[in-house]
């Protein structure tokens, strides 16, 4: 399974965790977790449903499928005791695939089904990984400065102010999570930082 079919698979089971969705639904509900900068298109959406089908994680159900006067049924999707037990594991997983750019906004939308320890766990892998980002573009910075027309520069100090900004986020995520207010399921959902992806 490829990471990016890992992490929609992540998503479709944990929006079907909360209830059972049809297709349109889900695409819309997915839209919100993945962001304005990743489009979710029936193309990719419904040969996941059907390999989730296949492999008995998700099932379509028949009794609340809905359909209108002369419209084609909608199938609705449940999560499967089985797709319960998929979902706890990817949960529980915080090693560096949960940390990049690509799973780690997928991640934290469902931190509110994420034990406590794992959050604390990705928030800090994912600040490791951003600091040293941090330290390789201002190395870079440092090294190239002079033979950097003004624009390029500039763009360099706006991916540099980015994962600056992110980091210090994170720092007061992980704050949070510490203190003994932040127990389970709570805590971990503030502020978004104003971009979540900078150039590496």
């Amino acid at each position: 399974m490829s990471r990016k079919t890992g992490v929609l698979e992540l998503a479709v089971l944990g929006l079907l965790h909360e209830s059972p969705l049809h297709g349109y639904e889900l695409r819309k509900r997915l839209s919100a977790v993945f962001g304005p900068v990743k489009r979710i298109s029936y193309g990719s959406l419904y040969p996941c449903l059907k390999d989730l089908v296949a492999t008995g994680l998700i099932a379509e159900d028949a009794a609340a499928s809905v359909s209108g006067v002369g419209k084609r049924g909608r199938t609705v999707y449940k999560l499967t005791a089985e797709g319960k037990e998929r979902l706890q594991d990817q949960l529980g997983e915080h090693g560096p695939s949960a940390w990049e750019d690509e799973s780690f906004g997928v991640r934290m939308a469902f931190f509110a089904q994420t034990d406590a320890d794992v959050r604390l766990k990705i928030l800090e892998g994912r600040r490791s990984r951003l600091e040293e980002r941090r330290e390789k573009v201002s190395s870079a910075m440092s090294r190239t400065r002079e033979k950097l027309d003004r624009y390029t520069l500039e763009l360099q100090q706006h991916g540099l102010e980015s994962v600056e900004r992110e980091v210090r986020w994170l720092n007061e995520l992980i704050a949070t999570e510490r203190s003994p207010a932040g127990g389970p399921g709570r805590g971990a959902v503030t502020a978004r930082p104003r971009s979540a992806k900078s150039p590496g």
